[in-house]
């Protein structure tokens, strides 16, 4: 395959991922009822898939300093599958279940002047790591996909020029992920 083609899918494969990702968020398809009852407990599993995530990206780059490459590679595809596998979770639950909203205590899906005094200025703090968790989870998936692509053609380096913006951005996401997922917690309906 040439770089044009593959330049050409990596778009296209973005492009429909966040697609899809607005079109459920968004319940633009309306979610089944009632809500199945693993639904809950998704949040705690991409947390967990993220912060694994984090730990196996610290550890790509322990190796690839080391010289180890085969390690590199191996830790950076299942870091890869595992953020697959958070992506299928997190559209699910999006999906699935209603929005929740930061400092919701009674669950009522409103929040109250007394609910919004309560949270404090902890919400600002909570939609700052949000909003620029969401913005370069959906830049990462790109750059993620020619950073593999240059890495397994061996173009050592371009994939190292790519590497530079796709590794932090990526692990960004992957803290941020269990970040939001701790300061939001205490609000997902049960």
């Amino acid at each position: 395959m040439n770089d044009k083609l593959i330049f050409r899918l990596i778009t296209g494969v973005s492009i429909i991922v966040f697609l899809v990702v607005v079109i459920l968020n968004r319940k633009i398809i309306p979610a089944p009822e009632p809500i199945p009852a693993f639904t809950y407990f998704l949040p705690k599993l991409n947390a967990i898939i993220n912060g694994t995530c984090s730990i196996l990206l610290l550890l790509s780059l322990y190796f690839i300093k080391k010289k180890n490459i085969t390690m590199h590679k191996r830790i950076n595809l299942f870091a890869f599958f595992l953020s697959s596998l958070f992506l299928v979770s997190y559209i699910l639950f999006h999906y699935l279940a209603p929005e929740t909203r930061f400092g919701d205590l009674d669950h009522d899906g409103a929040l109250s002047q007394g609910e919004i005094a309560t949270a404090g200025n902890t919400r600002y703090v909570y939609y700052v790591i949000l909003i620029t968790h969401i913005i370069l989870a959906a830049i990462v998936l790109p750059l993620v996909l020619f950073s593999f692509y240059r890495g397994l053609q061996l173009q050592v380096e371009k994939h190292r020029k790519l590497v530079r913006w796709s590794y932090p951005i990526w692990l960004y996401v992957t803290v941020t992920g269990v970040i939001v997922y701790l300061m939001i917690s205490p609000y997902y309906t049960v």
